[in-house]
């Protein structure tokens, strides 16, 4: 009898601390999102494709929040690595080698996103009017103002592209885990399939993605059901 209450109590133990870790992934996840919103839809819009005057003039009237856009997209991959962390650690005994490739993915697509980023600290120089850009005209460092955040633009989707890979380990481990339903795991696929085909088509044919636009963005927000599920309810409760 005392055998068996001490294995109902480690069971009991292993399952809060797994519940534990759903939720600060949870948590951390949720802020992640925050910051990924905040990124992309509350900060001006910048750049102006195929007008550098009026790409400069945006930078140059906004540039406090343009700096700020820099330093939210810094502590973005701070956040994105510290969650990969946590499921890894949520996940490692759902399958490690799976587990370990969602956070091999992630690395990767960090590592690329902080490279992009280099290039929006561009117009900090070459709008800053030095002394020593006299040698330039207005409209030439408008012109590589433009073109540094064109290829900072479509490192973006080099970028997404992890973002998608890294759905699919993970939405494997929630599919097997048997603590979060399934249901979730194969949304997460969804959402991989969709930033991968995004992404590829906004590489490959760039005039193709406003009109596939109404169809993959729904199914972005199939990552969403998984943030919520562990923030609200962690794992499933067994019997």
């Amino acid at each position: 009898m005392a055998i068996g209450n001490e294995v109902l109590s480690t069971h009991l133990n292993n399952y809060k601390n797994l519940n534990r870790t759903a939720r600060q992934a949870g948590i951390i996840y949720f802020i992640f999102s925050i910051f990924s919103i905040i990124a992309e839809f509350v900060f001006p819009r910048f750049i102006e494709f195929g007008n550098s005057a009026v790409t400069s003039h945006n930078i140059s009237s906004n540039i406090f929040f343009f700096r700020l856009s820099i330093l939210c997209g810094f502590f973005n991959v701070i956040l994105f690595i510290i969650l990969v962390v946590w499921l890894y650690m949520l996940f490692k005994d759902v399958n490690r080698n799976n587990a370990l490739l969602m956070v091999l993915f992630v690395s990767i697509g960090c590592a690329v996103s902080l490279a992009v980023l280099i290039f929006k600290f561009a117009p900090l120089t070459l709008l800053s009017g030095s002394a020593y850009l006299s040698g330039f005209t207005k409209e030439q460092i408008e012109a590589v103002n433009l073109t540094l955040l064109n290829i900072h633009y479509m490192g973006g989707n080099i970028v997404t592209i992890f973002w998608g890979l890294w759905l699919f380990p993970f939405g494997y481990l929630v599919y097997k885990s048997g603590f979060i339903p399934c249901i979730y795991g194969i949304l997460l696929y969804i959402a991989g399939i969709a930033y991968l085909f995004g992404s590829s088509t906004a590489i490959v044919y760039p005039s193709l993605v406003s009109s596939l636009a109404p169809i993959l963005i729904p199914m972005y927000f199939c990552e969403l059901p998984i943030i919520f599920w562990l923030l609200i309810k962690g794992t499933k409760k067994e019997k």
